[in-house]
């Protein structure tokens, strides 16, 4: 199998993947497009808030000393 075909394969996986998670959303919320957007839209702003807070935190622990740098 060469490397073409074999990104080719992955790619057709990670659509399928994609595929079937829409399914689901759309499955989640009765098939209504209008309620699967807003539950998506309320999910992405509620993670948005998380990584906003865990940036905060990181930056606290690094101001504080509390990570050591990689060096390689």
């Amino acid at each position: 199998m060469s490397p073409d075909s074999r990104q080719t394969t992955e790619d057709q996986r990670e659509q399928e993947g994609l595929e079937q998670a829409v399914e689901q959303a759309i499955a989640a919320c009765g098939g209504d497009l209008r309620a699967t957007i807003r539950a998506l839209i309320v999910a992405n702003d509620y993670l948005e808030g998380e990584v906003g807070e865990l940036m905060k935190a990181v930056s606290r622990a690094n101001v504080r000393g509390r990570f050591q740098s990689y060096s390689g």
